[in-house]
């Protein structure tokens, strides 16, 4: 069978801004919080937000305890280039964690294996201070031979 190894690719610092609520609607009630700066350190690649039009879009449980995310921002590298990242997951609203899959899209040539890579991310965040932190790290996977 094959087997999915976590290799750790580095951290996510978001600055979030305030939490807008849309209403309740057909999936839950609609939140909307603005990712106001972010950055991303790791061995790889170093990276800022390079607009302002990063946000999640969430939606929240009808208890109120679990936001799925549906997150979007730019981020351009220390040396220039343009990184867009999108991401959904679960966040609990109780404990402050959360657990994302996101994906990297780029054109640049230096930076064009994030274009294969599926990552994963675990989240805490302080609602206080609307800062939220996750760990970055890429799924490896290895098939085992003669599985199929």
């Amino acid at each position: 069978m094959a087997t999915a190894e976590l290799i750790e690719m580095g951290m996510i610092d978001v600055k979030l801004g305030d939490f807008i609520e849309v209403g309740e609607g057909s999936k839950g009630t609609r939140l909307v919080v603005d990712v106001l700066e972010a950055s991303l350190t790791g061995d790889r690649v170093n990276a800022t937000l390079a607009t302002n039009d990063g946000a999640d879009w969430g939606t929240v449980s009808e208890d109120g305890t679990v936001m799925s995310l549906d997150v979007r921002f730019t981020l351009k590298t220390d040396d220039g280039e343009f990184i867009y990242v999108e991401y959904g997951g679960r966040a609990s609203l109780t404990e402050g964690l959360a657990a994302t899959a996101p994906t990297f899209q780029t054109g640049s040539e230096k930076y064009k294996w994030l274009n294969r890579v599926q990552a994963v991310m675990a989240g805490q965040v302080n609602l206080d201070t609307k800062q939220l932190i996750y760990r970055l790290y890429e799924v490896k996977v290895t098939p085992e031979e003669g599985l199929v």
